[in-house]
């Protein structure tokens, strides 16, 4: 079963199906140490992992498990990320949400406003009744965005990672359908 990756818009942002153009802006996203510090792998290193990424997000749509978006700035179509929901389950009518910003795009509220939008896009089409979703427990940024969007931090993943020998725990929230509140469009 297909799920086509939706096309949403914000009054800032553009969400949007990842295209081959996007690879080196996605390269330089997931290469960027400083970004990647709290992610639960080692920054990219080869600029093919881009276009593997982008391949990935056309097998989720492709396989119906999931819609990854890029995330433009409606203003002038700077890149400003990415915004996911994978691991779709109908059956359990649940999904795990996901997203990675430019650190340029920090601290303008993207990231609130992107998972706004795919929360809306998910609950509405999927018909969902949980989202689920992980943040390292020292990216306090991170916590604060789930937790605008109505994200109920639910437990801790002890020592879940181990990236270039640096343990970390997570954060495991979830938010359900009958709790969450969207924001006005």
């Amino acid at each position: 079963m297909t799920l086509p990756t939706p096309e949403l818009h914000t009054d800032r942002l553009r969400l949007r199906p990842f295209t081959n153009a996007d690879a080196d802006a996605l390269y330089t996203l997931h290469s960027n140490t400083h970004v990647m510090r709290y992610w639960d792998s080692p920054p990219w290193t080869e600029p093919a992992r881009s276009d593997r990424f982008i391949m990935m997000c056309h097998k989720m749509a492709e396989e119906g498990t999931g819609a990854r978006v890029a995330i433009d700035r409606a203003c002038d179509g700077a890149y400003v990320g990415w915004c996911g929901l994978t691991s779709w389950n109908p059956d359990y009518r649940s999904a795990s949400l996901g997203y990675c910003l430019s650190e340029a795009m920090w601290g303008h509220g993207y990231a609130t406003e992107a998972a706004q939008a795919l929360l809306r896009w998910a609950f509405d089409t999927l018909d969902l009744n949980r989202v689920q979703a992980e943040a390292d427990t020292r990216n306090m940024a991170s916590a604060r965005v789930l937790e605008k969007v109505g994200f109920i931090r639910e437990g801790t993943l002890r020592e879940d990672c181990i990236v270039n020998g640096d343990i970390s725990d997570s954060w495991v929230y979830g938010l359900l359908r009958r709790e969450w509140k969207p924001s006005p469009t």
